[in-house]
């Protein structure tokens, strides 16, 4: 017996090396990772918009989600500067306040006559809402994404927009999330990392890289 059990053992092992059977690896990617390195981070590139369609979203920022990540904190101030710019060139802004949240900071609050969805929803507003009718409303083809959080609002409403046909525009500096490397991965699936059929309408960015078109005389 097992001098039959050895004769079998060596044709597999013959029958391995003639196929070249593949080498034993790890079984997933827990325990994968030890192993593996960032990317390089995607490209940020310029952006020239016009503002009668594109549309500036505001998702999230409340005083009980991004108060508690500094990161979110530190963004306030560039998405003001972004909102300003924004409205002083005419541009629709929308914002999402869940649960009729309270805005974290006044010099962000919407204005009367602005795009404000206060229904509870997950990552994709435009799930459950009527966003993407609000947008095709006023002509809009292009959207600047920012909000909190990254991987929530960032990768779901951003990919969600994408796949609607709208073009994105993702400022990095205005995507904020509770750890850097949460903003990370989210801007990566936006850039480069994500399926094509989104990533090809997205233009990774920052907030002074975004400009606005000035209509001709």
């Amino acid at each position: 017996m097992i001098g039959i059990l050895s004769r079998y053992l060596c044709a597999a092992i013959a029958l391995a090396a003639a196929y070249g059977a593949a080498p034993a690896r790890a079984a997933d990617i827990i325990a994968d990772w030890p192993t593996l390195q960032m990317p390089p981070p995607p490209e940020l590139k310029p952006a020239t918009l016009d503002p009668k369609t594109t549309a500036l979203l505001l998702l999230d920022f409340l005083t009980t989600n991004c108060n508690e990540r500094p990161r979110c904190v530190e963004a306030v101030p560039k998405v003001k500067a972004l909102t300003d710019r924004a409205r002083a060139a005419g541009m629709l802004v929308a914002y999402t306040l869940p649960g009729g949240g309270k805005i974290v900071d006044p010099g962000i609050a919407p204005h009367d006559g602005e795009v404000v969805d206060q229904k509870q929803g997950g990552p994709d507003k435009f799930l459950g809402s009527d966003l993407d009718q609000r947008l095709k409303d006023h002509g809009i083809k292009t959207v600047i994404l920012c909000g909190t959080s990254a991987q929530g609002v960032g990768i779901g409403t951003g990919s969600a927009a994408a796949q609607r046909g709208y073009f994105v525009a993702y400022p990095v500096d205005c995507v904020a999330s509770e750890s850097a490397f949460r903003e990370a991965y989210a801007t990566w699936h936006m850039g480069v990392g994500g399926p094509p059929v989104t990533t090809k309408w997205v233009t990774v960015t920052r907030s002074d890289m975004i400009k606005f078109e000035t209509a001709k005389q």
